[in-house]
Parts: C-alpha cells; structure tokens; sequence
C-alpha cells in the first residue's frame, strides 16, 4: 500500500513523504486515516527532535510519522484479529499504549504508525494493550478529538479530596462544589467545560477565567450561562483576569469566599498557577493541566494553607483507554460536543507547517483531513474564499447553521467536494 505522510526526521524538520507501507503481519491492521486533530504535544516533539522521550534516536533513517489523534476505517485486518474486526469500520486508538514500560507511542516513535497519513499499520502491542477503539459515531473528527477530550476526562477522574483525620482519598472532582477552569478559553479548557457540564460527578458552581476578552465572548456563546443553569442546574461565569484589580479576590468573591474545590490551570505560567493556587478553598485540588516546555518551571505557592488549609497540587498528563472510551460514548450519545475545540481545518500538505507554528497560530484544535489538498483555514474565515470558490461558500453556511460550529455535516461535505491526493 502506497501512503503519503508528515513524518518526522528531526528537530524541525517534517517532511511530506511518500513510502510503500510493507504488508501487514497476522497481529497487525492496516487502516484509512481520515482525520487528524494536531496536538500541542507533537508540536513539542517536532521542536525537540530525538531530545524528546518519546522520539527514538534513529528517526533520521527510520522517520516517525507525526500525530496522535487520529481517526479512520479499517482496511484490512491480520489473521489473529480477522473474527473480531472488518473493513470498513470505524474506529480510533488510545496513543498511551505503555507496551512492557516503554514510552513509545504512535505519532512520536513509529515509522508506520501516526496520524498524519494516509494510510498506517496498527501495530500489534495496540491491540495486546486494548489501545484499539471501535467507534459508532456521526463523524471521524469526533473520534479524533476523543484523545484530547480524555485528558480533560482523565485529569477530572484524577481530582481528590480528603477527610480530616481519615487516610482515604476521595477521588474525583467534589460533586456539587465550585470549580475554576483558569486560563481555559482556549480548546482544551473548552473541552474541560463542556465534560464539566454533562458528567456525572458535576459541580454546583464554574468559573471559567482567562485573559482573552474574545476567547471569552465566544466561550459565552457556545455555553450561554442563562441557558446552562436552565439545562444542567450550574451556575456558570466567565471572568477576564486581565481586567480586573485583583483577580485573586475577584475569583473567590464568585464562591462567597470559600474558594474553590477544584481548580485547573491550562497555561504554564507562573503567575497563573500561582493564581490558581490562591483561590483553591480547604481542602482545595489544583491540577496542573498545562504541560511546560521548561524543564525548570516553578511557581510560588503558599505552603501555609498546604499544610493548614490541606490544600494540593497535582499534576496529569493524558487520559488512559478508559477515559477514552467515556469520552466516546459521551459523543455518541451526544452528551458532548468536543466540536466547541475545533477552529481550523486544512489537508495533509498543511500538516508540517501548521504542526511546527502551532503556537504561532491562534484559535483552537487544527483538524487535519488526511487524503484532501486543502491549506490550513479558519473557520470564521471560510466565507471570506467564497468569492473565489464556491465550495468554500458551502461550507461556510454549514458551520454558520451550527453556531459556527464544525460539525458532522461540514465533514461529510468536504471529504465528498474536495480532491483527493491518493
């Protein structure tokens, strides 16, 4: 099987490729990879280059296929597997295989395996690790974007609390409390709100704060706090730090003073964990969602209520397939809508330039449609080509019809309209 691909073959240095995949071996699985969503983590590797844990030191000769958040159909299954899976469907994977301790994982350390391609081959610790994830549902860029959404889900699982004088943990974020999502107007704190209004350990009160006044304007509009509190029963308020005092005081001032329960903080900053920190009431959880870059990193924080307030710091990085697979059945029933982190979408040749400005590059998640010629586009800006092509007019009034959403139908459109590279 011929497969064009964005694979990695140092630090910065992504290339288009175009290989022969060899033929599937009997535990093994060839499959079609329609969509991938570009996670700030590949970004990472890119710049990293073999520097990174989970790049292997031969990728100049072997490179690595990028991405990690991939979704697609079967295409043909080995022997071992042929009673249990068949072509044509759906599925996606969980990339935190953890095979016998190692820390490889597809989208960092394979030459076969990745996101960002056409075509791939599944290997086998995939499925000795149940790491391979049937899906059901409307669209591929839902199941893309199950990874990222289980590390929301994962990280909330992780939460807990404590009882004075009992050396038990009670695990999860505190059903009924307050919660403060910080520095979370961007996608994945997007998706760290919609999990938030529809679990099933849900909290009383949020706050979702950020700096960024649009950011915040278009989270309000995708989750009307008028509408929530009439939906799920939560009373929902968008703060901007940035314009105010005391950001501190403002954010405790929402709970009456207590602090908050559960506090997680989205950005690697040190004055936003300290922030965080801060606003955490007794026996208060802090995850440290945000993974720096700087080996380094530190923040204040105040020992005294560690100690006395019984206040803790956590951190997580991912979801395992449990997470995963809550996050799928949560889409499938339409309880989430991990489309409130999609702002970008673009074709395969947009992969290496979009993978290594991911920073640069404002909005949320990038979806990548791994067998169509398309460069990277906002969707707020898809109406602005319609002029020069019409297609782009169509999609357009889609997504406007679905508060500006991406959405299934945009989907289906544009893999039926748009050229294929194959």
């Amino acid at each position: 099987m011929r497969a064009i691909a964005a694979r990695l073959h140092g630090a910065r240095d992504i290339r288009i490729d175009e290989f022969d995949l060899p033929p599937i071996k009997d535990d093994e699985m060839l499959v079609k990879v329609v969509s991938d969503s570009i996670c700030m983590s590949t970004y990472k590797m890119a710049i990293l280059g073999t520097d990174h844990k989970r790049v292997h030191a031969d990728v100049a000769d072997h490179p690595a296929i990028c991405g990690h958040e991939f979704a697609g159909d079967i295409v043909e299954v080995g022997a071992k597997y042929a009673d249990k899976y068949h072509p044509g469907q759906k599925f996606t994977i969980q990339p935190a295989i953890n095979y016998k301790g190692s820390m490889d994982s597809p989208g960092y350390s394979y030459e076969f395996c990745g996101g960002d391609t056409t075509y791939c081959i599944l290997p086998q610790e995939i499925f000795t690790q149940d790491c391979f994830l049937p899906y059901d549902g409307d669209a591929y860029f839902e199941a893309s974007l199950a990874e990222p959404m289980s590390c929301n889900i994962g990280a909330f699982h992780a939460a807990y609390h404590t009882q004075m004088g009992v050396y038990t943990h009670q695990m999860g974020i505190r059903e009924g409390g307050k919660l403060c999502l910080n520095a979370a107007a961007g996608p994945m704190g997007l998706g760290g709100l919609t999990y938030a209004l529809h679990c099933d350990r849900r909290p009383a009160l949020v706050t979702v704060a950020d700096i960024n006044q649009e950011r915040l304007d278009r989270a309000a509009e995708l989750f009307p706090p008028a509408e929530v509190k009439e939906e799920c029963g939560i009373d929902l308020h968008f703060v901007n730090t940035g314009k105010v005092d005391d950001p501190v005081a403002t954010l405790r001032e929402i709970t009456g003073g207590t602090g908050y329960d559960d506090v997680f903080c989205y950005a690697p900053v040190a004055a936003v964990v300290t922030q965080s920190s801060l606003i955490l009431g007794r026996d208060g959880c802090l995850n440290f969602f945000a993974g720096p870059t700087d080996k380094q990193f530190q923040a204040p924080v105040n020992f005294y209520e560690v100690h006395y307030g019984s206040t803790h710091f956590m951190g997580t990085t991912g979801g395992n397939t449990a997470d995963e697979l809550e996050s799928l059945r949560m889409t499938e029933e339409h309880r989430l809508d991990p489309a409130v982190m999609v702002t970008h979408v673009g074709g395969l040749y947009a992969a290496p330039e979009t993978t290594l400005n991911l920073p640069k590059i404002p909005g949320g998640k990038k979806l990548i449609y791994t067998h169509i010629d398309m460069p990277l586009i906002a969707l707020e800006d898809l109406r602005s080509k319609a002029g020069e092509d019409a297609r782009y007019g169509a999609l357009a009034d889609i997504v406007d019809a679905h508060k500006g959403l991406w959405c299934a139908e945009a989907e289906k459109y544009l893999l039926a309209n748009w050229e294929s590279i194959d």
